[in-house]
């Protein structure tokens, strides 16, 4: 399995370059269920991963002069409580739960990137919402990072469209604000880790360095793909693991379920 998981680790790196997402929602099932590490494990050293890989592809951008800093600082710094709040919550919670959510994150990535027909927005109609735009932002960026810090992912299919929709930022300066997000939140996620979990470095490096490879590739790909082609066909990826994954931990969803339907019990007991 480790060369599946590597090739795994350089299609997360096209898909940061190309959709500025994406392939980082594929680290934890790759660790757990491709090479056996333990849930939080695996989504501690993916939190390194998407680090490290987001910040290649941010530094690329920054020079490419395709990241708005004012963004990024207010969506990244909010982002950054959550992630770490999201980080610690993730002791208290079973790995079975986390495994679910992430699941049903997958399932909502694969909706979030479909491609579909969107009316594009005036820079005066953006800067009409400007105040709105900012809280909305930061009410996501909150929500991004505590989903970052409990299981593991970038979060960039969802940091991409409200840049693009709330922010008023074109596709190409959303995909690198993006990265410098996801960089952001990453390392506080780490640090809500760390003393928590042991981390298999060498791997974790292993790993890192074909993603980023992957990164590389990416940017010299980004005018030879058609975006729409390549975010279509990943939406039916995730749909397909994602339904997967939900269905391998159905017990969690089940479990209130059953317990709701189950019958009352009385425990008074009569005395003879």
């Amino acid at each position: 399995m480790l060369p599946v998981a590597l090739g795994f680790a350089l299609l997360m790196g096209l898909s940061l370059a190309l959709l500025g997402g994406g392939g980082t929602i594929l680290t934890v099932p790759v660790l757990v269920y491709g090479l056996g590490y333990p849930v939080k494990e695996a989504v501690a050293m993916s939190l390194v991963v998407v680090g490290a890989a987001s910040l290649v592809g941010a530094v690329g951008s920054w020079r490419a002069g395709r990241v708005r800093w004012r963004v990024a600082l207010i969506f990244g710094s909010v982002a950054m409580a959550g992630t770490y709040l999201g980080a610690r919550l993730a002791m208290y919670v079973s790995a079975e739960f986390q495994l679910a959510l992430f699941a049903a994150t997958m399932l909502a990535a694969a909706w979030f990137m479909y491609p579909r027909r969107r009316r594009r927005h005036r820079r005066k109609e953006a800067e009409a919402r400007k105040a709105e735009s900012i809280a909305l932002i930061g009410a996501e960026g909150l929500a991004v990072g505590v989903l970052t810090g409990l299981v593991g992912i970038g979060g960039g299919f969802m940091i991409v469209p409200a840049l693009v929709l709330l922010g008023g930022l074109q596709m190409k300066e959303a995909v690198g604000t993006s990265l410098v997000i996801m960089t952001m939140k990453s390392v506080t996620g780490t640090l809500g880790y760390l003393g928590q979990v042991e981390l298999d470095a060498g791997f974790a490096v292993l790993f890192t360095g074909i993603a980023i490879s992957g990164i590389l590739a990416g940017t010299r790909l980004i005018r030879h793909v058609s975006p729409a082609v390549l975010q279509r066909a990943f939406s039916l990826l995730l749909l397909v693991a994602g339904s997967w994954m939900l269905y391998q931990n159905r017990g969690v969803v089940l479990a209130p379920l059953s317990a709701a339907a189950a019958p009352a019990v009385n425990v008074l007991e009569v005395s003879p």
